[in-house]
């Protein structure tokens, strides 16, 4: 009996681990890795309207899904370690302004950078409020992942135009929001057992 109880707790453990996924190629790996991010992501989804694989590619993008992610730090006279080049956090590397304002408007409160749960409702929630202020396009990885680096007035100002090389990351958003897509499209009966809705 104790040993059955043990090997339940480290069951339970091993679910709660913060660790990568194995295979973060694969949205149907990422699920079946993870117990309880596709019902987080779905939530989002179904509250804010972004879908799934978007916020899936976006968090590949921002973190390659590693809870407590930081940017690299600045450095002094080119070579001793400094303060980090900005407050982003977290799966979504949400900075600390926008993480305060998604706290504000969504009612999110004790809302954590490095929970999934609460990474993936604030790239959904900040979708939305793309498409509010700006009509793109909730499926639209590659003009929502602008406007998510950006910021709402950067992409207004198209800032974007002067960086060629965040353009090329945008399409990799995009690229990579069409495979998790259609990766999801084939496991979508077996993720959704107990779920009324499928976001297509």
């Amino acid at each position: 009996m104790i040993t059955l109880c043990l090997s339940f707790l480290l069951a339970c453990l091993a679910g709660c681990s913060t660790d990568p996924p194995k295979d973060l190629s694969d949205s149907c790996e990422i699920f079946a890795d993870k117990s309880g991010w596709y019902r987080d992501a779905l939530k989002a989804y179904e509250r804010w309207g972004l879908p799934v694989h978007i916020q899936l590619a976006i968090i590949y993008q921002e973190s390659s899904f590693v809870h407590d992610a930081k940017p690299p730090r600045d450095r002094l006279l080119w070579v001793i370690p400094w303060g980090r080049i900005s407050s982003a956090y977290g799966y979504a590397q949400a900075k600390d302004s926008t993480w305060d304002w998604y706290i504000e408007k969504s009612g999110n409160r004790g809302a954590d950078r490095d929970k999934f749960a609460d990474a993936v409702d604030f790239i959904a929630w900040y979708g939305n409020m793309t498409h509010e202020m700006l009509g793109i396009s909730k499926w639209d990885a590659y003009n929502q992942y602008l406007a998510y680096h950006e910021g709402h007035g950067g992409y207004k100002r198209k800032t974007y135009n002067s960086k060629p090389w965040l353009k090329q990351v945008a399409n990799k958003v995009d690229a990579r929001a069409k495979t998790y897509h259609t990766q999801l499209s084939r496991c979508a009966d077996e993720l959704d057992r107990g779920w009324d809705l499928w976001p297509f």
